[in-house]
């Protein structure tokens, strides 16, 4: 449970909803001291990603070893690839104890498992709108064959079924725009006493 001066921010939403784009704008614009929790996982760096800024990229023994010690605050298996992402309670502490906003852009079944772990945690679902604008923008990514974004887009439906269970929703249509909603969110709860955040 969280009782420092921070606050907790879980950010789900479909891969290709332009989460990480939207979020390095949060990160430049917030009204409130604001960092990104940093996840780890076993996957390879994509092209032009750095390890400690976008991901702790660990192998498949450190992350066991980790996960055998309760490092993790949540961790799972994604995509069925034997590829695993955790969040690290270390990570989520450090901010509290600055009296930061964390946010955490993790999946929905993540994000559920926070939920449940920390209460208190503010919960926001990021997507860019209708499905076909979801496919678009998988398809300009480049990084995935048909079937990884068949599967993907199937993963999508599912978790827009999870949308009612967030407390916010956000819809990416203009990354400006989506950001400064987010902004006002964290103003907004950052400034409300913690027994009264909903």
């Amino acid at each position: 449970m969280n009782d420092a001066a921070g606050k907790l921010f879980i950010i789900s939403g479909p891969s290709g909803a332009g989460k990480s784009t939207v979020l390095r704008r949060v990160l430049e614009q917030s009204p409130v001291p604001a960092r990104l929790s940093v996840s780890a996982t076993t996957r390879p760096p994509r092209p032009g990603e750095v390890a400690g800024r976008d991901y702790y990229f660990l192998s498949d023994d450190e992350f066991r070893e980790k996960r055998r010690r309760g490092e993790f605050l949540e961790a799972k298996e994604v995509f069925g690839q034997g590829k695993w992402y955790g969040t690290l309670w270390e990570e989520v502490r450090s901010g509290w104890r600055a009296g930061q906003a964390v946010i955490l852009e993790i999946d929905v079944e993540g994000a559920m498992a926070v939920r449940d772990a920390v209460p208190d945690a503010v919960t926001i679902f990021l997507h860019p709108g209708p499905a076909e604008e979801l496919e678009k923008r998988l398809r300009a990514r480049g990084t995935e064959s048909d079937e990884e974004i068949a599967r993907r887009l199937a993963t999508a439906r599912r978790e827009l079924e999870k949308l009612p269970l967030y407390q916010y929703e956000v819809i990416n249509d203009d990354v400006d725009r989506a950001a400064g909603e987010i902004c006002e969110i964290l103003r907004r709860e950052m400034s409300a006493p913690a027994e009264n955040a909903t």
